[in-house]
């Protein structure tokens, strides 16, 4: 029994495996798709009259306790994370999805991001990352336009420089970024 385990030690050297455990990391991992596949069947949702309404975007707000005539961004990626079985976040306040204890450093797929408003003073609009392109992010926005309006007609995948990145939280993971909640 011992030839064997050395025998096996030595093809997982050689093969280079780890004995490291990387199962949270592939759950994160597969959490992350499911919640882009999520937003993406949303793309191509458009508001009925522009006044932030329609079958869709009215769900999207119903969710978080809202009707039809708020803006919508945060609701979209509450109703996604709900899609995908999430409990949380649950909120139609964008800065809301943003408390230190879920706020990490790296972008991720299926993390939130958020984009700050100077005229605000607040994170006013947030989307869902798909993936990073260098320098830039790729996500799925709510409450969005062609131009990358907080104050859109639809759900659009848009991509936004990282620097324009205010803030990212975690909501895939069961700590989320610093600690739990």
């Amino acid at each position: 029994m011992a030839k064997v385990k050395v025998i096996f030690l030595l093809v997982c050297l050689l093969a280079r495996f780890s004995w490291t455990d990387h199962s949270s990391r592939t759950v994160a991992s597969l959490k992350g798709d499911e919640i882009v596949r999520l937003a993406q069947s949303q793309l191509g949702v458009r508001e009925l009259t522009g006044r932030n309404d329609g079958l869709a975007v009215e769900a999207y707000l119903r969710y978080t306790g809202l009707g039809k005539g708020n803006p919508w961004c945060a609701a979209f990626v509450s109703w996604v994370y709900a899609q995908g079985g999430f409990a949380r976040p649950r909120t139609a306040w964008s800065p809301a999805l943003f408390p230190q204890n879920r706020c990490v450093k790296q972008i991720g797929k299926g993390l939130v991001y958020g984009l700050y408003d100077g005229h605000k003073g607040r994170i006013a609009h947030c989307g869902i990352a798909t993936n990073g392109d260098g320098d830039w992010v790729v996500g799925i926005e709510g409450n969005t336009n062609l131009a990358g309006s907080a104050e859109g007609d639809g759900v659009y995948l848009k991509r936004r420089h990282r620097k324009t990145i205010y803030a990212i939280a975690d909501w895939l993971s069961e700590k989320g970024g610093k600690d739990a909640d």
